[in-house]
């Protein structure tokens, strides 16, 4: 199988329409998007490690992929299930669950990071 530039580059264009229509279309992923460059502005002022930063990076883009991915499946459940199922919103409800957690992994090593730096400037 040969090799084509030109075919990687079209999947890249894909890949970006859909994280630009999931930016413009999800408030959830917005949110996302506010609270990584909070936690970025805020890891510059207080000048945090190189091993923070891997940490606060690693975080951000597992929520966001998170979210993508939870959009993502909600559309396919959609597309699947147009009516109202149980099983397809218990489907839905476990996907947005694991946004929840990766959301809430992401707050406590942002505590556990910026906490002390945000503690130095009370004392």
């Amino acid at each position: 199988m040969k090799y084509s530039l030109k075919k990687q580059l079209r999947s890249f264009r894909y890949a970006w329409n859909g994280l630009r229509t999931c930016a413009r279309n999800e408030q959830n992923l917005r949110f996302h998007l506010v609270a990584a460059v909070v936690a970025t502005g805020t890891g510059w002022a207080f000048d945090i490690s190189r091993t923070e930063w891997a940490l606060v990076c690693l975080c951000i883009g597992l929520v966001i992929g998170a979210e993508v991915m939870n959009t993502a499946i909600e559309r396919l459940v959609d597309l699947v299930s147009p009516e109202r199922q149980p099983l397809a919103g218990l489907v839905k409800d476990i996907a947005a669950g694991a946004v929840l957690v990766c959301a809430i992994t992401a707050a406590v090593v942002g505590v556990i990071i910026f906490w002390p730096h945000v503690a130095g400037l009370f004392g």
